[in-house]
């Protein structure tokens, strides 16, 4: 059994996506981030950043004592391993998914989180940080869009890049950036969204409280 300790956010998201898509056996212990319980000494014993999310695997294997893991780009690779599914074993494959999780964790997912900050929460409107994080994100929608010109999912082969990176995506209604713009990653959103263990996944924790990258009504963002 794995423990998620988790709340709808995009990043969240990627990992009960990642499970459901794994068909692996896990139980959601939330963290409840609008309360702060991110900041309590028993969740920062497992993700010392707090943030969420962050897992327990309680049977890594015969007999080894439970592993925790935080950072959403390292609990996708070790449940890739652990699954054996959507992590290519070949040194050419492996290393291109893992190049796009990176892209996700080190540009797509920041920038969008700081444009979505900017834009929707932060009680002063500051219209150079607006802009600069605007085209950040649209560059980085550009970036992807290319990429999936002649590829059906990011790297072939469906993946957990895919994983990481639909989550982000899908909040472009609240950050009222046009999809419509990128017609190779509007094809690809549309088809994952189709998934039914993808929509298992982004379902999870809806009724524990509205996600965080939200439109002004409050609400999660639809697919």
């Amino acid at each position: 059994m794995i423990d998620v300790y988790y709340w709808p956010t995009p990043n969240g998201w990627k990992i009960t996506i990642a499970l459901e898509e794994m068909e692996l056996a896990y139980r959601i212990v939330p963290v409840n981030i609008g309360r702060g319980e991110q900041f309590e000494s028993n969740f920062l014993a497992i993700s010392p950043n707090n943030r969420i999310p962050a897992i327990v695997d309680t049977a890594p294997g015969d007999g080894d004592p439970p592993i925790s893991i935080f950072e959403t780009g390292a609990i996708l690779i070790y449940l890739a391993e652990k699954s054996g599914r959507f992590l290519p074993s070949s040194p050419r494959a492996r290393s291109e998914v893992l190049s796009w999780l990176m892209w996700q964790m080190g540009g797509l997912g920041p920038m969008l989180g700081q444009h979505g900050h900017f834009r929707l929460y932060a009680p002063e409107k500051i219209n150079y940080a607006i802009q600069r994080y605007r085209q950040e994100a649209l560059r980085l929608f550009g970036v992807l869009d290319k990429r999936l010109e002649a590829r059906e999912f990011i790297c072939g082969d469906y993946s957990i890049a895919d994983m990481a990176c639909w989550p982000w995506i899908i909040t472009y209604k609240s950050q009222q950036l046009d999809l419509d713009q990128f017609s190779h990653l509007r094809r690809w959103y549309d088809a994952l969204k189709k998934r039914p263990a993808l929509r298992r996944g982004y379902d999870v924790g809806h009724d524990l409280r509205k996600a965080s990258f939200s439109g002004r009504d409050g609400r999660p963002p639809k697919s």
